[in-house]
């Protein structure tokens, strides 16, 4: 069995490409006049949190990856290294990637740390470096381990992630309007993304692909991006703040504050801390769920369209 196997850190390598696209995203919004905004304590705030994933990553990378190369060792199979074993590795990564994503959105754990890539109320290519600093602490990262069980080498599977990662930068611009029919039905696009990020009703919870938007249309949390219904982007309630050390640890401390409560008994504490987002004990938030429902009551004649039909709601 393959103990020693290398890849390059082609997110490390990709540095210098990611700055020469942002340049490049502003001058073409500067010089076209349109294609998003960029505000520069946003901007700022965003390369900050890039920057500190740089730093977790160092520090606590090993975590996963020892984790990894420990099964590895009683792993039953070794499907080598050829080029086919990497393509798909690359592709059952990204229906991983899907998953923990849409986990992220549904368990406010994982919410905690995912929550700082979208407190941006702009959408642009320094939206995609606004990542997380407390990655490791959610134990997501066990969702490689079918992977690693099934015989894809833990450095692979990290150098696929890292490939998935890089393809995702891109898609963090409105300089970009749809892309051809054939590849909007297939990969994940600007157009598919910005639903993501949108704090609009309809868009909550939806396209949670990283390369791939068929996932989104197989496991049915696919929306389409509306030309009358523009995303509105951030959370649905900003935080009013380009603090760094808010952004990213400010759904960890709501946690604490929740959990700690006087008052509630064990199970409401476990809720506080996995239930989805906006859950409470006394239904004085909104979860999105909560959100659909109530923009529904309010306008009963978006009732089937996308992002509002028979599921949203309930």
């Amino acid at each position: 069995m393959t103990d020693m196997l290398t890849y390059p850190d082609v997110v490390l390598l990709a540095v210098p490409a990611f700055i020469a696209l942002i340049l490049a995203e502003i001058l073409f919004i500067w010089w076209q006049g349109r294609g998003g905004r960029y505000e520069t304590r946003d901007a700022v705030t965003s390369l900050v949190m890039g920057a500190g994933n740089v730093v977790e990553t160092l520090l606590l990378g090993f975590v996963a990856y020892g984790v990894m190369m420990a099964l590895w060792q009683v792993a039953p199979f070794d499907l080598g290294t050829s080029w086919w074993v990497v393509a798909l590795c690359f592709v059952l990564d990204d229906l991983r990637y899907y998953w923990v994503h849409r986990i992220g959105h549904r368990s406010r754990w994982v919410w905690a740390s995912h929550v700082n890539h979208h407190s941006s109320q702009h959408y642009n290519l320094t939206t995609a470096l606004r990542q997380t600093w407390t990655g490791t602490f959610t134990f997501m990262f066990v969702l490689r381990m079918p992977l690693v069980l099934v015989g894809f080498h833990p450095a692979m599977i990290l150098f696929v992630g890292g490939l998935n990662l890089i393809y995702q930068f891109w898609i963090h611009t409105e300089a970009i309007g749809r892309m051809p029919r054939w590849f909007e039905a297939v990969m994940n696009t600007p157009s598919h993304h910005r639903v993501h990020h949108g704090r609009n009703a309809r868009y909550l919870d939806a396209n949670y692909a990283g390369v791939f938007i068929i996932w989104d249309k197989l496991f049915g949390t696919f929306v389409p991006e509306l030309e009358d219904e523009k995303p509105e982007y951030g959370l649905v309630h900003n935080l009013g703040t380009f603090n760094p050390l808010r952004v990213a640890f400010h759904e960890w401390v709501g946690i604490w504050k929740d959990v700690t409560q006087p008052g509630i008994g064990w199970r409401e504490r476990l809720m506080y801390a996995f239930a989805p987002p906006g859950w409470s004990h006394d239904g004085s938030r909104e979860t999105s769920e909560g959100i659909k429902r109530r923009h529904l009551a309010r306008n009963p004649h978006l009732r089937g369209t996308p992002g509002l039909d028979d599921r949203s709601g309930r």
